[in-house]
């Protein structure tokens, strides 16, 4: 999952991003008003937390922009001012949620994890494939019970298909939304990892579907 972070607090932009990549995402940030809305229509991102006070281009303004062009991300706001209208003015923009500063860095991952899960249409916050199970407001997958040890990238992997079982995810779709830059995509990197995961989660869970990409079932193929 790819979160895209607008914040012109380096401080702030910096413990926004490093909490949710613990967390399990991959991040991209920016400063800039004009830049974050730029990349919110240029970009893949499964979530956005913007600040309304951006230079450049104000979040409201952004927002705006994002959900005329027909962006669908779910965006969590930041914002410094406590006025109910100014909550209601995100709300009416586009926005999904809000957190008031100041916060904890573990609040926005929580929000940003229900909004994913949401915006995947899962209601509750287990989401279960067969004997694979992802905690989302936990951050942990477990199959039969039992946790599952996994590398950053690999959580990032099948925490993606598990918001999207039984559906065929090309290289392409994966790409977009595992690696935070363009330029660290890498298409044999997760070749290898589906690889990897296949001998965590159980052969044939994992099914290649030639020509097309790789589906997470819940009835494993023999």
């Amino acid at each position: 999952m790819k979160i895209l972070v607008a914040e012109d607090d380096a401080a702030i932009l910096k413990t926004v991003r490093a909490a949710l990549e613990e967390g399990g995402f991959a991040t991209l940030g920016v400063s800039d008003g004009k830049e974050a809305e730029f990349m919110g229509q240029t970009e893949t991102f499964d979530a956005v937390v913007l600040d309304l006070g951006l230079p450049g281009l104000d979040g409201i303004s952004i927002l705006e922009a994002w959900r005329k062009a027909g962006r669908t991300m779910p965006v969590l706001i930041l914002t410094a001012r406590e006025e109910w209208s100014e909550k209601v003015r995100g709300f009416r923009a586009g926005a999904d949620d809000y957190v008031t500063k100041p916060f904890r860095p573990e609040e926005v991952v929580i929000r940003v994890r229900s909004l994913v899960r949401r915006a995947n249409g899962h209601a509750t916050s287990i989401l279960q494939c067969g004997p694979l199970a992802l905690d989302t407001q936990m951050g942990a997958i477990a199959r039969d019970g039992l946790p599952l040890k996994l590398t950053a990238f690999e959580f990032r992997l099948l925490g993606y298909m598990m918001h999207h079982p039984e559906r065929v995810l090309t290289r392409t779709e994966l790409s977009e939304h595992l690696y935070a830059d363009d330029a660290d995509r890498d298409y044999n990197s997760i070749e290898v990892v589906i690889g990897r995961l296949r001998k965590k989660v159980g052969a044939g869970q994992i099914e290649t579907v030639r020509g097309q990409g790789y589906r997470l079932t819940a009835e494993p193929s023999s």
